[in-house]
């Protein structure tokens, strides 16, 4: 077996277990960015960004569109998050040799901490949909977090889609179930976003990121249908679980 058939095989499983992971959460790119770059160490780190985007790109149309038939989605407010998070995602990924990801990862660790504890003992979190702004504020609102987070899945990623469910939760007043068919929509924009910029400074390695998308969709498609087969409150536990992971990597990746 040649070492591009066994690279393959590494990263297209890595791929199927991060589409299904980052339907029903998000989060799957924690799984396959470290994944892909323990796998293709003799790549540049650059390569290997773009190279992610285009599985995750297409595993995350794939979970939107499964969404989509049982989701009604707030067009005003996805609009507002999905441009600003657009714009946001393609200055972020210009920025990734700019910018020292060593200052950012600490303050993330810390907020992942403060969300995993509160997610953990607000039973009620995400499981109802309640919303205390106007439609207007909410708009405001998705707009200014759509730059925030934009930027970060352009100059980071992992954790994107975990991220935007949390904001479409706890600040917009969706449930599980709205917040993740949500986010799937801004991630598609995210993703798309990065993937222009790195592809057109040839930053995609195509005989890697084809198969693995191939599989990257598959995992998708198991993972949004159990999501709205489960419901609210079997994300809730897979979201808590998510974070605790994150917490643990970000944890790593700051103390080692």
């Amino acid at each position: 077996m040649t070492t591009y058939i066994q690279e393959l095989i590494l990263l297209c499983l890595a791929a199927f277990s991060a589409g299904f992971i980052d339907a029903i959460v998000g989060g799957g790119g924690l799984l396959q960015t470290p994944a892909t770059l323990l796998i293709l160490p003799h790549y540049p780190v650059a390569s290997i960004f773009g190279t992610v985007k285009i599985p995750s790109l297409l595993g995350t149309s794939v979970a939107a569109y499964k969404y989509s038939k049982q989701v009604k989605f707030n067009f005003k407010v996805l609009g507002s998050c999905v441009f600003t998070a657009f714009c946001a995602s393609l200055l972020g990924a210009y920025s990734v040799s700019l910018i020292n990801n060593d200052v950012i990862k600490p303050i993330i660790l810390v907020v992942l901490i403060g969300v995993a504890i509160y997610t953990y003992f607000n039973k009620q979190f995400g499981i109802h949909q309640h919303k205390e702004h106007s439609i207007k504020k909410q708009v405001l609102l998705a707009g200014f977090f759509g730059l925030i987070i934009g930027f970060y899945d352009g100059l980071i990623g992992p954790g994107t889609g975990s991220f935007l469910i949390l904001v479409f939760i706890a600040v917009l007043g969706f449930d599980f179930v709205g917040a993740s068919a949500h986010a799937k929509i801004v991630n598609i924009a995210t993703n798309l976003a990065a993937l222009i910029y790195f592809s057109s400074t040839g930053h995609v390695l195509y005989q890697y990121a084809l198969p693995m998308a191939a599989f990257n969709i598959l995992g998708s498609f198991f993972g949004a249908r159990l999501a709205l087969l489960k419901g609210n409150k079997f994300i809730r536990i897979f979201f808590l679980i998510v974070v605790f992971g994150t917490i643990l990597r970000f944890a790593w990746d700051v103390l080692k």
